[in-house]
């Protein structure tokens, strides 16, 4: 605890240095082996988590809640605005002053930038940011940074992060972070789907080393990590809109001929058709076990903001 982590909030990855960064990827490194089945821990017994998602979501509820349990606490579940009091008319500001009085810890999701931030103003505990908007996931970008660690190097990187470059709040908090390792960023994407000029004005100022391109298969071969995204069809207000770019990028095997034998792909999951399933058993493919790294690294976040020393 002595980087000083007890009762943060966990809000965007701007908000931590890379000393704090490699902190919680090494106290997710010690706590992997409680993520398997078998080893236990009881570092949160008596505490309670409280998932507030307010989005659709299945890895990183699912993750946060085995997380949790993994690590002997319990869990309160509120899945949409339905089930709860604000289908009546009450503001997420007193939602968030209620529930934290139940709990221990918030990870809310929600549909609005600036949702989290807001909560953490109006809470007694600590809130983890688990997507808000096209904002911040800070907790999937350290596990994305935990899986180059443990599949690729973060150090020396070159990433290409492909798809929706625009709403895509993944890769928003990822580029912010791998700036801070000197990362080589290939920003790959349509015209209309392009990093928005004020985030990549922000990378620049922090010393970002990037590079635009449409073509994907400018950077297959040059690059360590493939990052694909899907696009996201529920982030745009015309249809007709989501037509022009879907399918914009689509990997397969046979396009792998090219990638240098250590290049890994990475996806936040859902896919949808950006992936093809033949790649699935490809060397390259590592998504799913990406996924499986958002246990210990959301272990090791909880241990860190509401346990105490194992």
């Amino acid at each position: 605890m002595s980087i000083g982590f007890s009762k943060r909030h966990v809000i965007s990855m701007r908000d931590f240095s890379r000393d704090e960064i490699d902190y919680i990827l090494a106290e997710a490194e010690r706590l992997e082996p409680y993520a398997h089945h078998g080893k236990t821990s009881d570092v949160l017994d008596g505490k309670i988590l409280a998932n507030l998602f307010f989005e659709p979501s299945t890895r990183t509820r699912l993750s946060f809640e085995t997380a949790m349990k993994r690590l002997g606490g319990e869990v309160l579940n509120v899945s949409s605005t339905e089930g709860s009091s604000m289908a009546k008319g009450e503001t997420l500001a007193d939602t968030v002053r209620v529930i934290s009085g139940y709990c221990d810890v918030i990870v809310l999701r929600h549909p609005k930038d600036g949702a989290a931030r807001m909560a953490a103003n109006c809470s007694d505990v600590s809130v983890i940011n688990a997507g808000d908007g096209t904002g911040h996931h800070p907790t999937q970008t350290l596990l994305d940074l935990y899986a180059i660690r443990k599949e690729a190097s973060l150090d020396g990187l070159s990433i290409a992060l492909v798809g929706d470059l625009k709403y895509g709040r993944t890769v928003h908090s990822l580029a912010y972070a791998l700036t801070l390792y000197g990362a080589k960023i290939y920003l790959v994407s349509p015209e209309e789907l392009r990093m928005p000029d004020s985030i990549k004005k922000d990378l620049n100022d922090l010393g970002a080393c990037l590079e635009e391109t449409s073509n994907i298969n400018d950077v297959i071969g040059g690059v360590s990590v493939l990052y694909m995204t899907r696009i996201q069809k529920e982030r745009f207000m015309d249809p007709v809109e989501y037509d022009k770019v879907a399918g914009s990028y689509r990997i397969t095997a046979d396009m792998l001929k090219d990638a240098g034998d250590d290049m890994v792909i990475m996806h936040p999951l859902p896919r949808v058709d950006e992936i093809a399933p033949d790649v699935d058993e490809t060397k390259h493919a590592v998504y799913f076990r990406q996924s499986f790294y958002g246990v210990p690294v959301r272990m090791a976040v909880l241990s860190l903001l509401i346990g105490s020393e194992q």
